[in-house]
């Protein structure tokens, strides 16, 4: 289904990555300076009963993705403002036309590691998270979806929501370039011999 864009200059805008990287407080600054509608998909997942089941390892919902995603492209039919789709699957809700930008947030694994255990995670989801964003799992998804040309990674490594968001805003006006392989978690950790710490005994 393709969004017809009821206004010329509406952006649609994804914001994706591992948890812990930053999403939704960024898009919630961004939704304020954008005068943007913000979609955070696990509370529309939550709110409007979206999931498919509960996934009993990690104790969270799964989302059914088709109702999500019909869901998600009726908010953004109907609206005619600027639209932030916040989550780490979000380019599996949003057919990548209507797409303008994607934003991938990056963060240090030590950084991440840190603030996972600082929520209560633990064990396996901490591993899997670590893994997904050491590998470049949501940029990869993201690149294979809408292409390079829409892809920008911001790395939100030792910077506030309010510096990330500028650096966001300035690649949309065109001020700053938008581009990908800005970080390199796995070289990092190679070459500092610590790749086993995340991989294996996290």
């Amino acid at each position: 289904m393709t969004v017809k864009k009821t206004e010329k200059n509406r952006k649609i805008i994804l914001v994706t990555g591992t948890p812990g990287v930053g999403k939704t407080a960024i898009s919630r600054l961004l939704a304020s300076k954008l005068n943007a509608a913000h979609i955070d998909l696990g509370e529309l997942v939550k709110r409007e009963k979206l999931a498919s089941g509960i996934d009993k390892v990690r104790g969270s919902l799964i989302a059914d993705i088709d109702k999500v995603s019909k869901r998600v492209q009726e908010i953004i039919e109907n609206c005619d403002c600027n639209v932030i789709v916040d989550g780490h699957y979000a380019t599996d809700v949003v057919p990548s036309e209507n797409v303008d930008f994607v934003f991938v947030l990056r963060r240090n694994p030590d950084e991440l590691k840190n603030i996972m255990e600082g929520r209560g995670l633990k064990g396996k989801k901490i591993r899997e998270n670590l893994e997904a964003e050491i590998l470049d799992v949501c940029l990869v998804d993201a690149v294979s979806t809408c292409g390079t040309e829409k892809v920008c990674e911001i790395d939100t490594s030792g910077i506030g929501i309010g510096e990330a968001a500028k650096d966001i805003l300035l690649i949309m006006k065109g001020k700053k370039k938008c581009q990908v392989g800005v970080v390199d978690w796995l070289g990092k950790l190679e070459a500092e011999d610590r790749l086993h710490n995340f991989l294996r005994n996290t």
